[in-house]
């Protein structure tokens, strides 16, 4: 960005809520589109000089800020406890953020449940550091999408679980499709990346990388140095995760399938092997279970170790279509010729744990309170599952729902008759008797949130090379979501 420019956008910063966003957001893709295309050429010195100016600009930096003061760990002060709040707080933010001199903080050490029951380390970045990520990874990412595997879907923009639930429907739900599945689980895969491998091959400024790599974390008033692994819970972290695993489906192919006269691979893929990533959880397809196990697992292995990972034994699994597995909250399974892909019973139990809770810590709010508070959790999970064959799921849900509902309102009210209960909370709406509904202020009635009125669709797979920073693609990706195709139940 020229001098003018940014001077022009340091007198508009005045105020923070006149930043002219709109022209930030156009001049840094701008930038990034670039990287793209020098990427793509092979000129990887302009991509860096673009990085560079990138990461460097005034507009940038506003981002950056912009960023990590709105999403939803704004609240959530680092080791300094510092956090930004006003507008004034902000602009200051944004002339901190210079390479020269930076030092990285360590990270507060925290943890959260997983579902088997252990704990999960995060490390919260002070807030600087989280907007220095933030910064670095509006250059760093343009890279990652162009060179990204096209069976990655996990924390990549324009990507998520449905589309890897769908890519795993078109590799398994044909008659002469794979039947084996290798589930394959990276054993604590933020935590043991190396550091060497990081500073080898990631395409961002070194001396920064370092800082976040070499950082450390505190726990108990003591401080720990880290001397593997990405700090998890940093938003760089994903994407350097991404970028360690990119190029196991090459890898893969290169030592099942080979290579002809040096032209690339066998186009035939006899073997039917397809892999399909979220993050760092994957599943490999093939044709019999032999292939998984002698050639695709130990090349695997070997992908893995020249990064400092391992599989995890008691995760890693090969399984039979017939069988089924879940993957991503969702079980697929073949009956006879028939692939049908269903929430899991794990994800069905969580969510029936999840309302119970609520209706249970609410047993003296009102109706209205108790809808607001059940609708957001019924919505989000059903949507999260609107893709697969899930109407029967959705069914007992709301059956089981109505049931927690009814003894909730009998608790309220113990010496009220049940038809006064009736009357009072399960109203007739539309066609659908024996909805929960109350009015919330004098006139506005609120109603709970069936899940048998979510509409099941059949999700769009996005095309793999699709690049959200590539002008090329503006008008696929404009272009997604317009077409709902129904999902045969």
């Amino acid at each position: 960005m020229n001098r003018n420019k940014r001077c022009a956008l340091e007198t508009l910063s005045v105020a923070w809520p006149l930043i002219n966003w709109r022209k930030a957001y156009s001049e840094v893709e701008s930038l990034q589109s670039r990287i793209v295309k020098a990427t793509k050429e092979g000129r990887h010195n302009k991509a860096k000089a673009l990085q560079w100016l990138l990461t460097h600009s005034y507009t940038a930096k506003l981002l950056a800020v912009k960023r990590v003061t709105e999403n939803k760990g704004k609240k959530t002060a680092g080791a300094d406890g510092v956090i930004w709040k006003t507008s004034s707080q902000k602009l200051k933010a944004v002339g901190t953020l210079k390479r020269i001199g930076y030092k990285a903080k360590p990270l507060k050490r925290v943890y959260i449940l997983k579902k088997n029951g252990k704990k999960r380390p995060l490390g919260i970045p002070t807030m600087r550091d989280r907007a220095m990520q933030a910064l670095y990874l509006m250059a760093l990412d343009p890279i990652a999408e162009t060179k990204a595997d096209t069976c990655s879907y996990g924390f990549r923009k324009r990507r998520g679980c449905a589309d890897a639930i769908a890519r795993s429907f078109i590799h398994l739900s044909r008659p002469d499709s794979a039947t084996w599945i290798l589930e394959g689980d990276i054993k604590g895969c933020f935590d043991h990346i190396s550091h060497q491998w990081l500073m080898n091959n990631i395409p961002i400024d070194k001396q920064v990388l370092n800082q976040w790599l070499k950082a450390g974390f505190i726990e108990g008033k003591q401080l720990f140095p880290t001397s593997e692994g990405t700090p998890q819970g940093g938003i760089i972290s994903p994407a350097l995760a991404n970028m360690t695993l990119d190029g196991l489906e090459h890898h893969i192919n290169m030592a099942v399938r080979g290579k002809v006269r040096g032209e690339g691979f066998v186009k035939r893929n006899k073997h039917k092997l397809h892999l399909i990533r979220y993050a760092d959880d994957f599943v490999v397809t093939a044709s019999n279970p032999d292939i998984l196990k002698e050639k695709v697992k130990p090349a695997i292995e070997m992908f893995l170790s020249e990064r400092g990972l391992m599989l995890s034994e008691e995760k890693t699994i090969i399984t039979n279509i017939s069988e089924g597995y879940d993957f991503l909250g969702q079980n697929v399974r073949k009956y006879k010729d028939v692939l049908l892909i269903k929430p899991s019973v794990a994800s069905f139990t969580s969510i029936k744990s999840k309302i119970k809770d609520i209706v249970d810590s609410n047993r003296g709010t009102n109706a209205a309170d108790l809808i607001g508070q059940l609708n957001p959790v019924i919505r989000g999970w059903c949507n999260y599952h609107r893709n697969v064959a899930a109407k029967d799921t959705f069914a007992k849900l709301d059956d089981y729902i109505f049931k927690l509902l009814w003894k909730w309102a009998i608790r309220q009210h113990s010496n009220k008759p049940r038809t006064w209960i009736r009357k009072t909370y399960f109203k007739t709406i539309g066609r659908q008797n024996w909805r929960f509904a109350a009015l919330c202020g004098k006139s506005v009635q609120v109603s709970i949130c069936k899940a048998m009125s979510i509409p099941i669709v059949r999700y769009k797979l996005i095309k793999g090379e699709a690049n959200p920073y590539d002008e090329e693609w503006n008008n696929y990706f404009a272009s997604r979501g317009k077409k709902v195709y129904k999902f045969p139940q």
